[in-house]
């Protein structure tokens, strides 16, 4: 049964273009929902069971927020969307606390001492992470065509909320990204020889043009080291990295270089909207360049300026 509903549900959110990751995140969250309730099918449970399970995770569980949040998300498009009996709003749910929590932000000596003790692709990785903005998986994803060296600028596709913005590309990555590209042009060349070459093309694209899928340009600019035999084509293809290769990469680098700060991927790109702001630029340009929606999600960075105490100077100081 579950099985079948899952796939029901995996069959929907790719209908309706959800990211794979919010799939990931959705199928989970209903597998868990079903056996919090023994395996009962979500058709035979309804508000009283949603409530449960929401205060599980809250009471029981202590999760955060957003994470209940997102459960109860994957839990309503199950009902409304698959089932298609939407369950309406569930009141009586405690509510797990929203704290609010500053970035870690690493100061520039830190973030130079981090990137020092990586190399190769995890190093280039790096310094778009922390000179580019990027997220993670944003970074993860970029192809080739999505790098203009000569308009010094990277086209990000598809970003959160799949949006595209345009951020700049870093100089100091340049020499390196441009060897790095040579690198996987000769692996391209060499899987395609081998009868593969050909990545996952977004949305209906594959259809529309299937020679592209084996274009220079459609390449991904970080692709993972093995290849894999597509379950619906057979197709033998290369995906890009895994996000955990750098996650890994940057934890141990902030551990060989002694930071007393927790080093992550995420890090670097709230260090980079911060330097920014540092530096005097606009937080509207700041804005823009992170892909966020809204201001006052970067209004969050204001706050975390190498100006302790919001600027004031201590009394201590005087003396």
């Amino acid at each position: 049964m579950a099985t079948t509903l899952l796939d029901a549900v995996r069959l929907e959110l790719r209908t309706r273009h959800y990211s794979r990751r919010t799939e990931q995140a959705y199928v989970a969250w209903i597998r868990r929902y079903i056996r919090h309730h023994g395996g009962r099918h979500p058709r035979d449970l309804d508000e009283p069971e949603v409530r449960d399970y929401l205060a599980h995770l809250a009471t029981e569980r202590k999760v955060s927020a957003s994470t209940q949040s997102q459960a109860l998300a994957a839990i309503q498009f199950l009902y409304r969307d698959v089932l298609r009996r939407p369950i309406g709003f569930v009141t009586g749910v405690p509510r797990a606390k929203r704290r609010e929590r500053l970035p870690v932000v690493l100061t520039r000596n830190e973030v130079r001492a981090l990137i020092e003790q990586l190399t190769g692709t995890k190093r280039i990785m790096a310094l778009l992470l922390y000179g580019a903005g990027l997220r993670l998986n944003e970074c993860l994803a970029l192809r080739v065509k999505d790098i203009d060296f000569e308009m010094r600028q990277i086209v990000v596709r598809g970003g959160k909320g799949d949006k595209d913005r345009v951020t700049m590309l870093p100089a100091s990555v340049e020499a390196a990204l441009r060897a790095h590209l040579d690198e996987v042009r000769a692996l391209h060349a060499r899987d395609v020889a081998a009868g593969g070459g050909a990545v996952q093309l977004p949305g209906a694209l594959a259809r529309k043009l299937p020679e592209a899928a084996r274009a220079w340009g459609w390449q991904w600019v970080f692709p993972a080291s093995s290849r894999y035999r597509d379950a619906d084509t057979g197709t033998l293809r290369r995906h890009h990295l895994h996000e955990s290769v750098l996650q890994r990469a940057v934890h141990e680098a902030g551990r060989r270089a002694l930071l007393t700060k927790r080093a992550t991927c995420h890090g670097l790109r709230h260090s980079f909207a911060t330097h920014l702001l540092e530096d005097g630029y606009d937080i509207r340009t700041v804005q823009e360049l992170l892909g966020h929606k809204d201001v006052s999600t970067t209004m969050i960075y204001t706050h975390v300026l190498n100006r302790g105490g919001r600027g004031v100077r201590s009394p201590a100081d005087g003396w």
